[in-house]
């Protein structure tokens, strides 16, 4: 006996699936994407954080907090003297004790110097600071940038991301600012 045909069944057009997100609790309906992005910067924060830790701890500064590590980078940076409030605005920390304490810890340490000019004092890396830092370098070539091993176009989409992160810390700090207006 022939097989008898198949009832069709009427086909109901599937419902767009919610989206699995790692923050569920904050998701908007006009942005998952958002709630994963914040998921991701906490991640990946902490990744960085463990990540200039570890570095610098191979380097030969041990027992540094994540900020600390920052600090000693941002001292560093052009080779110029810097002041709190300006390291402060530099890095985006609002509390600026912060940063000192930073800056008092890496004193201790004789990787950071002090000056006064007049009622202004300014900071920089010291010779023993330069040197770790470029050890810290060294080391975040062969570690992390050797197995980044990137390519034009993943460079391309590292700097497009590095713009990203820009514009939405922008978002979030005029945000910050209606936030603590309400």
């Amino acid at each position: 006996m022939p097989a008898k045909p198949a009832a069709t069944a009427k086909l109901q057009p599937r419902a767009q699936p919610k989206p699995i997100v790692s923050s569920a609790h904050l998701v908007s309906d006009r942005s998952a994407e958002m709630s994963e992005f914040e998921f991701g910067l906490i991640v990946a924060g902490n990744a960085f954080h463990r990540w200039v830790v570890h570095c610098m701890s191979a380097a030969g500064l041990k027992d540094l907090t994540p900020l600390d590590v920052l600090v000693l980078h941002h001292v560093t940076h052009r080779a110029r003297d810097k002041r709190l409030a300006d390291i402060c605005f530099i890095m985006n920390v609002e509390d600026t004790h912060l940063v000192n304490y930073s800056l008092k810890k890496l004193q201790g340490l004789a990787v950071v110097a002090s000056r006064k000019n007049g009622k202004e004092v300014t900071y920089a890396a010291t010779d023993l600071g330069r040197a770790y830092v470029q050890r810290y370098r060294d080391i975040r070539e062969s570690c992390l940038i050797d197995a980044l091993n990137a390519d034009d176009a993943l460079n391309k989409d590292i700097g497009e991301l590095a713009r990203l992160l820009r514009v939405l810390s922008g978002m979030y700090d005029q945000a910050a600012r209606s936030a603590a207006s309400l």
